[in-house]
């Protein structure tokens, strides 16, 4: 029940945040590209929540232990401050350019970049399905075994893969190409992020050393 009772709570908050960030920038509600990505992010985020509220609470308990705060080494603090303001930048600027005009971008393409939202968000989910020991935090817990297939067996972070196509889909489908260049930091946070793990997995998760020699990509086969 406290868990459930945090996933709503974290759940109204996240949504009233967003709402702040979309439509004050936008100075008007009359923004249906903002109303679609609020939707598609909602439904994306809670069929998935509700799923392991039901079938795997404590997968559902490491998700929501995230933020700065929550990480304990010093990197990963930096990173998440870096990504959370990313996030939060990228959503706020592409408000401000569908407000003042700078970038068209064509509905058709707002909506493939709602289908992107969706598609990284259903991914990240799928991800915490195939490892329930993926947090949102850099950590390894006794008794962590190696996930190395489905996902896992493609690259060797799915899940951060899944967020930068999430990353992408925002200020298309908010109605902005400036607001791409503002995922650029995002990208290089979850880089550093990403560098920053597997030397805890290589030194604390046995067989992540083989398994990092057998899957050799990151994020993107045969590019890293």
């Amino acid at each position: 029940m406290k868990t459930t009772l945090r996933a709503v709570g974290s759940g109204v908050v996240g949504l009233g945040v967003f709402c702040v960030l979309l439509f004050a920038p936008a100075c008007t509600f009359a923004y249906w590209q903002g109303w679609i990505f609020l939707a598609v992010f909602t439904v994306s985020t809670w069929v998935p929540t509700i799923y392991l509220m039901r079938t795997n609470p404590a997968a559902l308990q490491r998700r929501l232990r995230a933020g700065p705060r929550a990480e304990t080494r010093p990197v990963q603090k930096a990173v998440m401050a870096v990504s959370f303001a990313s996030l939060a930048s990228t959503m706020a600027f592409s408000a401000l350019d569908h407000r003042f005009g700078w970038s068209a971008v064509p509905a058709p393409v707002s909506l493939i970049g709602d289908a992107l939202v969706g598609i990284g968000i259903a991914g990240a989910m799928l991800v915490i399905v195939q490892n329930s020991y993926a947090a949102a935090t850099v950590t390894v817990e006794a008794g962590q075994s190696l996930a190395c297939t489905g996902l896992y067996g493609v690259v060797r972070h799915p899940m951060y893969a899944a967020d930068i196509v999430m990353m992408v889909g925002i200020p298309l489908a908010l109605d902005s190409y400036w607001g791409l260049l503002l995922v650029i930091p995002g990208v290089v946070a979850l880089v550093i992020r990403i560098l920053d793990e597997e030397k805890l997995l290589t030194a604390e998760l046995p067989g992540y050393r083989e398994y990092a020699q057998r899957v050799r990509y990151r994020l993107l086969p045969h590019v890293w």
